[in-house]
């Protein structure tokens, strides 16, 4: 009897062992359970609603087909902007404008970027995105999967060639920082976006973010976490979503 109770013990340890493994996930697996957390497939086919500081926006999508709109007062002109899968198109008082492709890529990346970080960490699994694990980060004294995400040129949009670090909190895959370098016409730079405010509109995870720079020229995009954590950073400005609606679709129902 005396061994029975020892080979039982032994067990038990063995099991406990085996529940104190940490899980070794790779970068895809992590994003995908932060956007299963985020509301998952159900972005895949939902319209959704929001204003942005001064325009209004609504996102429309149904199985891979999308129509992203940009709506606001210019003046005394209406300005609606459309982006599809297929083109681009804006519209001034409802009379289409013929665009040169400069002013037609320009507007398309800024009606897209909007749209993209609305909705993030949603889209991180296209097949244009490429992740990397770097490792783990602690951030305010809590831990992150640290992913680094680029763009293949085909698919990957007008600004493909940005780059862009994601902190994923480990206990929940919630992104909760995010940092970013770009390389525009109106300049080059990186910015640390830290989210806040977090709510669930029919289901779907929001979040507004206080946008930060760095003023050291030193400072290296993947070193924007520890920048952060020495609140070496300036707050630029805030990046707050009002007023969302989200509707989701029926898989059956056709909305284009």
């Amino acid at each position: 009897m005396k061994y029975l109770y020892l080979i039982l013990f032994g067990l038990m340890l063995f099991n406990c062992k085996e529940e104190r493994k940490p899980l070794n996930l790779s970068a895809d697996e992590i994003v995908a359970k932060s956007i299963e957390k985020a509301g998952g497939k159900a972005f895949d086919n939902s319209v959704i609603r929001f204003n942005f500081r001064d325009k209004y926006y609504v996102a429309r999508r149904d199985r891979g087909r999308f129509s992203l709109v940009r709506m606001f007062k210019d003046g005394n002109d209406s300005v609606f902007d459309l982006l599809t899968n297929s083109n681009f198109d804006r519209f001034i008082n409802n009379s289409r404008v013929i665009l040169e492709d400069s002013m037609r890529a320009k507007f398309s990346a800024s009606v897209n970027s909007v749209h993209y970080f609305s909705v993030l960490p949603y889209g991180l699994n296209a097949k244009a995105v490429n992740k990397t694990l770097l490792g783990e980060e602690q951030i305010k004294g809590k831990d992150y999967y640290k992913i680094k995400v680029t763009f293949d040129k085909e698919g990957g949009g007008e600004d493909y060639e940005d780059v862009f670090v994601y902190w994923v909190k480990k206990d929940t895959f919630n992104v909760d920082y995010l940092a970013y370098s770009y390389n525009e016409e109106d300049g080059i730079g990186m910015r640390f976006r830290e989210a806040y405010n977090e709510r669930f509109v029919n289901g779907l995870r929001f979040v507004d973010y206080n946008n930060y720079k760095t003023e050291n020229s030193a400072v290296e995009l993947f070193d924007l976490g520890k920048a952060f954590n020495k609140n070496e950073l300036k707050l630029l400005s805030k990046i707050e979503l009002e007023h969302i609606e989200v509707e989701l679709l029926d898989q059956e129902k056709k909305v284009f």
